[in-house]
């Protein structure tokens, strides 16, 4: 008998393993969390302008195309 504790006993885990096991946050989430503790303020309008314009390619390559062309 080995007087070492079982590795899958949940006491001897350390943090690191405890919040590996942590479910993942979706993206948007981490992303946000990133901004708010950083204050990384200064990316928000460069991303909502990055996706404004993914939007506009989406829906450019649709059946909407017709009605967002008179926009510009």
């Amino acid at each position: 008998m080995s007087t070492q504790p079982e590795k899958d006993d949940p006491a001897t885990k350390s943090e690191f393993e405890r919040l590996g096991e942590e479910p993942q946050l979706p993206l948007w989430k981490e992303f946000w969390l990133f901004v708010v503790e950083n204050k990384a303020w200064w990316m928000v309008p460069i991303l909502l302008a990055v996706g404004l314009i993914g939007v506009l390619a989406v829906l450019g390559s649709t059946g909407a195309a017709p009605f967002i062309y008179p926009l510009f």
